[in-house]
Order: C-alpha cells, then structure tokens, then sequence
C-alpha cells in the first residue's frame, strides 16, 4: 500500500524488484493519481488521506507524507492540517498492520520532534525503527539526491542495501562502481529535444537564450554570467553576492545531476541547464536523471508544470527497488512459511 503516492516512483521500484505487487494507493492530487492509475492500475484513492475510512490490509506500508509537517524552512507557511499527515500514516500502520513500513522525506524529518513522536508512536505499535539519510547516487540513481529513509518493522531490524556505487576518488569496494552521470543517463536522447516521449523543447525569451550563450562551460553559473553581461543580469543576483551557488547553473556531463525538484525546468531555480546546449534539461532527461523508466506513462494530456512536479517529487525507482530487495529478504527470513508475491 503506498501512501501519498505521487505520481507511483516508490511503487514502481517495489514492482520492479519483483516481490511486490501494488493492493491500493492514496494520492489527492488529481493528476499525479491519473498518472498512478495509468502505470498500476484502479485501486487509487485520488482525495485527502482523511477521507480514507478504513485502510485495508496489506503486508508492506510505503510513502512519504508531505514534507512541510518536518521541514523547519515551510512549518510556519502550512496550516495545522499539512503539518500533522504523518499522523494519517500511522493511522494507518494501525489499521492494516503490515509487517514492515518505509517513509521517505527530507533529511530535516530525522531531527525533527514529530518524528520522535511518530516513532515512539510507531515503537508502541510494535515496530523497530530505524532510520538514515540515503543519497540516490550511490544507489545508481545519476543524481545526488539525498533523503532520509525510515523502515520499521515487526520482526525486528531490516539490514539497509549495500552501495553499489561510489564517488569519484572515493576508495570503493571490489566490483563496486562510480556514480553514474548525467550522460549516462540521457545517453541515446538526441541533442536536440524532438518532442517525443516529453523530450520537449521549450520557448525561452531571447534574453534568457543571451543569457545561456554566457555561460557556455559545465559548471558556471550565475556568478559567470554576472562577471561577463551585468547589463543582462537580474538585478537580484546582482545584489546577492553569496548562497545560491548552483543557479543558473550548468550541470556537467560526467557527474550526476543535481537534486531534480519540481521546478527543474527553470534554470533560475537550481544548476538545471544542459551540459552543452543552452537550454534547460528537458523532463524526459530529468525522468531519466530520476531512473524513471521510459515505458513509465507519463500522460500526455497533463500540463508540463504538473508531470514535472511529479517528477520532483517522486522516489527514484531504482532506489526503491534496492530498500524493496533487502525488505523482501527480511520478510523470507522472518516469514518462511509464506509464499508467492507479496501486496504492498
């Protein structure tokens, strides 16, 4: 069962890991729901959390509640009733009882006090939790996102996956491999966005093409562009003269990218800017960066603002799929008995 399911990211790594089948999903967000449903299936509840009577049962609980109940940066601009979802997430651990929960979030929600309170709650439940901060990269995600990650479960601690890679000049086990990059991932889209499968081309003013042709090289960003064309920089990043680093910024074509957020489309919001072309990536590349699959339905019909939220806001699959393996492992080796592909 996935909770705040978004668009299905988590779900799709479950699936991918081939132990897990999804049983019913909660998003109340109409379009990242129509986008669940197109890759999984009906059993979506597309509305708020709360209006969710009875969770039925499942062996695996999965999902993240909206980050502002644990970000210190957002809890003053969210009412009481987005702060207190996760209180939702144990309602329902109470009503389905699975044997083991993931949570992901922000980093911020391991140091937070609604998270002690979530997981003494939890404890009281019956699990063993346990939680820790995970970057994509090392997973074989190309990107360096880092979230926090919370497993509990029933029949005591679920071993965490093994990183499979590493760093660059990061001292790395036999067979282990380096961070993939952000050519890697795009590798076979062509140059040129073609329109096809979201590798779509946008429409940027002739200032913020000028703009894109000042700062050629991987690497630069906002501060080039300031040193070179002040006359074309906004007057802000002109007065700003430190933090932000990364806006404006192109990304480099032999590291991974950057934590994708929901607005990569807009170089002004973060190092979102092709390697070489002067563009921004496009969401076809940001999926990618994301290793959301290309047989992964992104809707056609829905507006580039709204699959590209969910984009930013989805787990990677292909780290879903190595917390999904090692769950799936602690479940056989606790659950002999039990047989067949497991509902979550």
């Amino acid at each position: 069962m996935d909770l705040f399911a978004g668009c299905g990211g988590m779900t799709r790594g479950f699936v991918d890991s081939g132990d897990f089948e999804p049983a019913f999903a909660v998003e109340w967000d109409s379009e990242a729901a129509a986008t669940y449903r197109a890759n999984f299936g009906d059993h979506v509840f597309c509305g708020p959390i709360e209006d969710v009577e009875t969770f039925p049962d499942a062996d695996v609980v999965i999902g993240g509640p909206p980050c502002q109940g644990f970000s210190p940066l957002n809890m003053k601009g969210v009412g009481l009733e987005r702060r207190s979802l996760w209180r939702q997430y144990l309602r329902a651990l109470e009503q389905s009882a699975p044997s083991v929960f993931v949570m992901e979030n922000v980093p911020e929600l391991l140091r937070s006090a609604e998270f002690e309170t979530f997981k003494t709650q939890a404890a009281q439940l019956g699990y063993t939790v346990d939680g820790r901060i995970l970057n994509a990269a090392d997973y074989g995600v190309p990107q360096t996102r880092r979230r926090a990650f919370v497993i509990g479960s029933t029949h005591g601690p679920v071993e965490w996956p093994t990183q499979t890679h590493y760093a660059p000049g990061e001292t790395r086990p036999k067979g282990a491999k380096a961070w993939r990059s952000f050519a890697d991932a795009v590798k076979g889209l062509p140059l040129a966005p073609n329109a096809s499968q979201w590798h779509r081309p946008r429409n940027p003013t002739p200032v913020s093409i000028e703009r894109y042709k000042t700062i050629p090289n991987e690497g630069e960003g906002r501060f080039d562009l300031a040193a070179r064309r002040p006359d074309i920089t906004p007057a802000c990043w002109l007065r700003k003269k430190s933090g932000s680093t990364d806006v404006f910024g192109r990304l480099w074509w032999d590291r991974p990218a950057f934590t994708i957020r929901t607005e990569f489309y807009k170089p002004e919001k973060g190092r979102y800017l092709h390697p070489s072309e002067h563009r921004p990536i496009t969401v076809r590349e940001a999926a990618r960066c994301m290793t959301i699959p290309d047989d992964f339905v992104l809707p056609e019909d829905q507006p580039m603002t709204s699959i590209a939220k969910q984009i930013g806001n989805a787990v990677p699959p292909l780290l879903a799929r190595a917390v999904a393996t090692r769950i799936s492992e602690h479940l056989a080796a606790n659950q002999p008995q039990s047989a067949g592909r497991a509902a979550a």
